[in-house]
């Protein structure tokens, strides 16, 4: 058999894992409120159709950011800028349906964010993609805290700390919807999420894709060969904001108010600690991380205060060991389960994982002790940690979690140099090693 019919036959196989991966996410995300439908009561789960609904936007709004950060090498610090501001034309647009003033149907207010979020994108990005690296970087950084500093200060536009509200049921839907329920709603986000996935999918294989990628890995090569570095940053840039923009107008109409939060320097980082804890390198990495971040910041944060501290040693974990995310991890054993030869890891795997969740639990411990004792939390009583009840003022609960962190975490590495070499001997022996 040729080398080329193999490629071939591989290929095929790759593209049918891949829709076939696609198609089953879809599916899931679509029976998943259903799934855990409280059949006694006859109700969705207000929190989980919540959970679900944020999932989706902060997904678009995560492979918008990785149109700028994986694509063209572009880091943004204010990203955040072009979700919030669609934001609050769509809940001005919203109110000016509600009063009669204009006529657009429910199901095309995305749109109306994403236009909004294209044309915000073009005034901010032309002069700012002019620059690149630390330079661009740093003037987003700006845009985010001047149009910050602004939702404060211009409340006939913002509604200064307040916000602006608006009623999602405005009764000009083409499907005959209310979008009272949150329920409709979600399956709306879903359905623009599915759109947007789509055509970023697509605007990544076209030229213009292609171009931003060589002008992320080789800025002179590519103005040597006679295009315009900048003109490519800035029509990614412009597009970008339309994509964010979608999930600025999906965020305005699940929570009904657009605050000066949306504009905010916690949500751009929010969106860089998707992209990168998800996966830069990997079209479908943002989309995990959007789950991962969302899951700890909604799920977590109802259980701990200190759930900020999680995501960032998550991040800082993610950017030393694994810098191409959890979807690159995913990526990189595809060809050693290919040829069936991931058995020969799993011990490995075991030997890392075991000590590695001994000093996960430590850390948890140590964590969840300081922030009870910082908080004052001790002095109502003891702590709820693992299921228990713990009193903070025990010295043997600060050093046994200290030991399982120290202990745990040092066994944890020297298993892992062991798990690089067997990691290395195996991918020596496979076609892509």
């Amino acid at each position: 058999m040729s080398g080329a019919t193999i490629r071939r036959r591989g290929g095929a196989r790759r593209t049918w894992w891949g829709s076939w991966a696609w198609f089953s996410a879809l599916g899931l995300a679509v029976l998943l409120p259903w799934i855990i439908f409280d059949w006694r009561h006859g109700r969705h789960d207000g929190f989980a159709v919540a959970l679900l609904t944020q999932t989706a936007i902060m997904s678009v709004f995560a492979l918008s950011y990785n149109m700028l950060s994986g694509q063209s090498g572009l880091l943004s610090f204010g990203h955040a800028v072009f979700l919030g501001l669609p934001a609050y034309v769509t809940i001005h647009v919203m109110n000016a349906i509600a009063a009669g003033h204009l006529w657009i149907p429910e199901e095309l207010l995305p749109l109306v964010g994403g236009i909004s979020g294209l044309l915000f994108a073009a005034l901010f990005g032309y002069p700012t993609t002019r620059q690149r690296a630390t330079a661009f970087a740093m003037i987003t950084f700006g845009i985010g805290e001047l149009v910050t500093a602004a939702a404060t200060m211009f409340q006939g536009f913002f509604g200064g700390e307040g916000g602006v509200t608006a009623d999602r049921a405005l009764n000009t839907s083409l499907l005959g919807l209310s979008y009272e329920p949150a329920i409709e709603v979600y399956y709306l986000a879903l359905a623009w999420t599915v759109i947007a996935v789509v055509l970023m999918r697509l605007l990544a294989r076209t030229p213009l894709g292609r171009m931003a990628e060589a002008c992320r890995d080789n800025h002179e090569r590519v103005r040597f060969l006679g295009y315009d570095p900048h003109g490519i940053r800035f029509c990614q840039f412009a597009l970008s904001g339309f994509f964010a923009g979608i999930a600025g107008a999906l965020y305005a109409m699940t929570y009904e108010i657009v605050t000066y939060d949306a504009v905010g320097a916690t949500l751009s980082g929010n969106a860089l600690f998707m992209t990168f804890i998800g996966g830069v390198g990997v079209f479908w990495g943002p989309i995990v991380g959007a789950v991962l971040v969302v899951i700890m910041q909604s799920w977590v944060g109802l259980v701990s205060n200190a759930w900020q501290i999680y995501v960032g040693v998550l991040f800082i974990a993610m950017v030393m060991y694994a810098p191409g995310g959890l979807a690159g991890l995913i990526v990189l054993h595809g060809p050693v389960w290919q040829e069936g030869r991931i058995q020969a890891l799993l011990l490995s795997y075991a030997r890392v994982a075991l000590p590695g969740l001994l000093a996960v639990l430590g850390f948890v411990a140590l964590v969840e002790l300081g922030s009870s004792v910082m908080l004052g939390e001790h002095e109502k009583g003891a702590v709820r940690l693992f299921g228990g009840a713990l009193d903070p003022a025990s010295p043997w609960l600060w050093g046994g979690g200290a030991a399982l962190l120290l202990i745990g975490g040092s066994i944890a590495r020297r298993q892992g140099r062991a798990l690089a070499a067997r990691w290395a001997l195996i991918a020596e022996g496979t076609s892509a090693g």
